[in-house]
C-alpha cells in the first residue's frame, strides 16, 4: 500500500461583503459561488460561503461573508469586521444615499481594524442601470481616490467584472499577508538587546 501524500490545503484569504440593503451584495455573491443572477432575494442576516479557486496560478479558498445592511445587525458587525482580512464595500450606482453608506461602513471597519489601509476595494454595482444612475462615475472615483483604494463597477445581472472584484481583492489580501509574514521574519532575525534589570 502507498501512503497518499499529506495533502496541503489551500491559502485560506476571508472576504467580508459590506454595504446598504438591496445594492445588490448577496446577488455579487450568488453570480461569482454559483455562476447565477438572483433577482429576488430574501434580505440576507449574514451568509457564509466558501470555493476553492486558482488565483494566478496557485489554488487558494476564498471565505466570503455576506453580511446583513440593515441596522439592525450592526452590533454583530464589529466582530465580522475583526475577522476578515478584506472588504468589498458595495454601493448602488442607482441609489446616492449607498454611497453616503458607504463611508460609515469604512468609518467602521477603519475603527475596528484601527489602521487605515486594509485590502478593501470600493464597489459600485447594477452597471447594467445607467439610465437610472444617480452617483455619477468622477463622484464615486473621487470617493475612493480620498480612501486611497480601488473603485470598480459591477453588474451583478451581466456579471460584468464580478470575478474582478474578488480576485483583484485576493490578490491584495495575499499581498498584505506576504508583507507581513516578511516583516515578522525580519523581526526575528534582528538580535534582542539584552535587558538589564534593577533589583530594588
Amino acid at each position: 500500500m502507498t501512503s497518499k501524500k499529506e495533502e496541503v490545503s489551500p491559502l485560506l484569504h476571508k472576504v467580508i461583503i459590506v454595504g446598504s440593503g438591496s445594492t445588490g451584495k448577496s446577488a455579487l455573491t450568488l453570480q461569482f459561488m454559483y455562476d447565477e443572477f438572483v433577482e429576488d432575494y430574501e434580505p440576507t442576516k449574514a451568509d457564509s460561503y466558501q470555493k476553492k479557486v486558482v488565483l494566478d496560478g496557485e489554488e487558494v479558498q476564498i471565505d466570503i461573508l455576506d453580511t446583513a445592511g440593515e441596522e439592525d445587525y450592526a452590533a454583530i458587525r464589529d466582530n465580522y469586521f475583526r475577522s476578515g482580512e478584506g472588504f468589498l464595500c458595495v454601493f448602488s450606482i442607482t441609489q446616492d444615499e449607498s454611497l453616503q453608506a458607504a463611508k460609515e461602513f469604512r468609518e467602521q471597519i477603519v475603527r475596528v481594524k484601527g489602521k487605515e489601509t486594509i485590502p478593501f476595494i470600493l464597489v459600485g454595482n447594477k452597471s447594467d442601470l445607467t439610465d437610472r444612475r444617480a452617483v455619477t462615475l468622477a463622484n464615486a472615483r473621487a470617493q475612493a481616490e480620498e480612501w486611497k483604494v480601488p473603485y470598480v463597477e459591477t453588474s451583478a445581472k451581466t456579471r460584468e467584472n464580478v470575478d474582478k472584484v474578488f480576485f483583484d481583492l485576493m490578490r491584495e489580501i495575499r499581498a498584505r499577508k506576504m508583507d507581513t509574514d516578511g516583516n515578522n521574519k525580519k523581526e526575528k532575525d534582528k538580535p534582542r538587546k539584552k535587558i538589564k534589570c534593577t533589583i530594588l
